[in-house]
C-alpha cells in the first residue's frame, strides 16, 4: 500500500501549482497543423481585440479605449508580446493580464475556462508563426 503521506505530498504538490506543464516552453517548433488550429482558436478568441491580422489596435501605444483602458497590442512582432516568454504568455491567455500585473488598465481577460491548455498553446504557435526570425530566436531565449 502506498504511504498516505507520500500519496498527500504529491497531490498538494500536483494541485498547489496551476495547470500548466511548463516543461515543453519554449515553444520551438511551427507545426503547420498547430499553426492552422491556432489560426481558428485565435479568430473565434482574440482577433476582435488584437485583430483578424495580429495587428493589434490602432494606435495602441498612445491611445486608450472609451472606458480609459489599454488598446490591444499587436502580436505579430511588431508590438512587445515578444519581449515576454511562452510560459508568461500562456498564462496571461489562460488567466487574463489583470492577475499579473498590478493595477492593469486594459480588457485582456482571461480564456481559461474556454480553451485547453493545448489549445492555448496553438495559439501561441499561431502568433509566434508571424514572427521574424530574429524576433523569434531573442523570444525562444528567455527564461520559462
Amino acid at each position: 500500500m502506498i504511504n498516505k503521506k507520500i500519496l498527500l505530498l504529491f497531490f498538494s504538490i500536483i494541485f498547489s501549482q496551476p495547470l500548466l506543464a511548463s516543461s515543453h516552453y519554449p515553444i520551438i517548433e511551427l507545426d503547420p497543423k498547430r499553426i492552422e488550429a491556432g489560426k481558428v482558436l485565435y479568430q473565434d478568441n482574440c482577433a476582435s481585440c488584437h485583430g483578424a491580422k495580429l495587428e493589434g489596435a490602432k494606435n495602441w501605444q498612445t491611445e486608450k479605449d472609451p472606458d480609459g483602458q489599454n488598446l490591444a497590442p499587436p502580436l505579430n512582432g511588431t508590438g512587445h508580446t515578444w519581449h515576454h516568454s511562452d510560459a508568461l504568455l500562456f498564462n496571461i491567455i489562460k488567466y487574463g493580464i489583470g492577475k499579473f500585473v498590478k493595477d492593469y488598465k486594459g480588457k485582456m481577460m482571461g480564456v481559461g475556462d474556454n480553451l485547453t491548455n493545448d489549445e492555448i498553446d496553438d495559439i501561441l504557435v499561431y502568433i509566434k508563426s508571424y514572427w521574424k526570425k530574429d524576433v523569434f530566436d531573442y523570444q525562444i531565449k528567455l527564461k520559462n
